[in-house]
């Protein structure tokens, strides 16, 4: 069935629109890429646009230098790697159970997590809590106050509960016990899932700014969020943690400092994010439809 000219007209306007809101977003990144590679002189001129003028990397060189980006960088993969591993078991072990129909007050405990998807303590009430438990200064505040999102885990509750069970039931005449049917029948069957929820966790974690400045005080602890906002917002800074004065930046500019951290800070989940995608996808769609 061909389609109307109607429908030819509606394609195309969304493309044209999908295209600008593509550029839109793809621009600045790629100009601070380009301001990031170029030398200061270009920069201080304001001749770069989308491609690096000057070819230079001594922004990298004083950022990596001059800053403590390794320590924040290796401060955010921390946090990152080991948050994604404990709200992915915690969200699963949510999940799981919440699937079955013979689970007593499933409903109940649904609702109860649904609920804390519109109302929650407040940050003072959490932040006190998290300073009773001593866990002020420590990645654990972190990992614990975001420890299972309420989405996610009915994103996976969802998946779950289309999983067929009559393979549950083969699984269980063949001797197989809870944690077993879990982890050998029903985690490889979930895997699409499960790598959408563990992206969406690991841009959770990797972008933390917030929670980190609440929770976090000493600014050895901080992460690569922080210390890249810390850097675009204070120039002083910059160029105090440089060790430059500001007549003698000859070689590299603070701009182009700024678009080096920035373009660090995002580079893995520009990496990352193309491997997921696809599961990126399925995973949001996951529940729209049953059957």
């Amino acid at each position: 069935m061909k389609d109307s000219a109607g429908e030819k007209l509606f394609y195309m306007f969304n493309y044209c629109v999908l295209f600008v809101v593509g550029l839109s977003c793809l621009i600045p990144i790629v100009y601070t890429l380009s301001v990031s590679f170029s030398n200061a002189d270009a920069i201080r001129s304001g001749l770069v646009s989308l491609w690096p003028i000057g070819f230079s990397l001594e922004s990298y060189k004083s950022l990596i230098s001059g800053t403590p980006v390794i320590r924040a960088f290796g401060n955010s993969m921390i946090i990152t790697v080991i948050g994604v591993s404990l709200s992915m078991v915690f969200t699963i072990l949510a999940a799981y159970p919440l699937s079955k129909k013979y689970f007593y007050y499933t409903r109940f405990f649904t609702l109860a997590i649904v609920f804390t998807m519109l109302f929650s303590g407040g940050i003072i009430p959490t932040f006190l809590l998290m300073k009773g438990l001593g866990l002020i200064n420590s990645y654990g505040s972190i990992w614990l106050v975001g420890l299972v999102s309420a989405y996610n885990m009915l994103v996976l509750k969802s998946f779950l509960e289309n999983i067929p069970a009559e393979i549950e039931e083969a699984a269980k005449i063949d001797g197989c016990g809870e944690f077993a049917l879990l982890i050998r029948i029903i985690l490889p069957l979930s895997l699409p899932v499960i790598a959408a929820l563990t992206l969406f966790y690991g841009v959770h974690y990797w972008n933390l700014f917030m929670t980190v400045l609440i929770y976090i005080q000493n600014v050895e602890m901080h992460n690569l969020t922080v210390m890249v906002q810390q850097m675009v917002n204070s120039q002083s800074l910059l160029i105090e943690m440089n060790k430059l004065d500001s007549n003698e930046m000859t070689d590299v500019t603070p701009e182009g400092i700024k678009s080096a951290g920035i373009m660090v800070m995002i580079l893995p989940m520009i990496l990352i994010y193309p491997l997921l995608q696809k599961y990126f996808v399925k995973g949001v769609m996951i529940g729209a439809i049953k059957g």
